[in-house]
């Protein structure tokens, strides 16, 4: 199963990423967890995003894609993968989508986490507190003012892959404001039509 998870920040993609995942015996995959480990094992594509990263830039969509296409020829994404946080734009999901095709291994279905961004701010605002509570520390991104400015970005940048995606014919959207529970449930009956 290859899929893509989308939604804004805090609609609860990393806690079920990590349920479907252990579910179906594959791998969720982050762009940033992959540049780190193709930089520190010094591959190709890891030594071009070193050299972009140290010169202060942007690694290149051509280059994240490229380290994606690397990372899923892994055994353990041999029966799929989770893409969560990749990618951001229109221009990456194509690029994605080529690839992908190149290696006959195109996606199975896109989820797209639907949420309603009023309640998301105190969502993230319980989740800063309770970890505060906890005595562990607080995630830079769960500061109500850095929220906002990531769930900018998400809109702008994003938020256009919904309907990319629509278009496709791969999306399916879940309520990402229900209960992390019946959100799981939801998601295991969507996929459980597709295995």
């Amino acid at each position: 199963m290859r899929m893509i998870l989308l939604g804004p920040p805090g609609a609860g993609k990393g806690t079920q990423s990590v349920r479907i995942a252990e579910h179906y015996k594959i791998p969720q995959l982050s762009t940033g967890d992959m540049l780190r480990a193709a930089v520190a094992a010094q591959t190709p594509v890891g030594m071009k995003a070193k050299e972009a990263m140290d010169a202060g830039a942007l690694v290149s969509d051509d280059i994240v894609v490229g380290i994606v296409a690397d990372r899923i020829d892994e055994p353990d994404a041999a029966n799929g993968f989770i893409l969560d946080g990749f990618p951001r734009t229109v221009a990456q999901a194509e690029a994605l989508g080529r690839m992908l095709e190149s290696k006959r291994q195109p996606l199975d279905i896109v989820l797209e986490f639907v949420v309603d961004e009023g309640i998301l701010l105190d969502r993230i605002a319980t989740r800063a507190r309770e970890t505060a509570e906890r005595g562990e520390p607080v995630r830079k991104d769960d500061n109500p003012e850095v929220f906002k400015t990531r769930l900018a970005a998400y809109k702008e940048q994003t938020a256009p892959l919904s309907q990319h995606y629509e278009a496709t014919g791969l999306l399916r959207q879940v309520d990402g404001m229900k209960p992390i529970d019946e959100v799981t449930q939801a998601v295991f009956g969507i996929l459980g039509k597709l295995a």
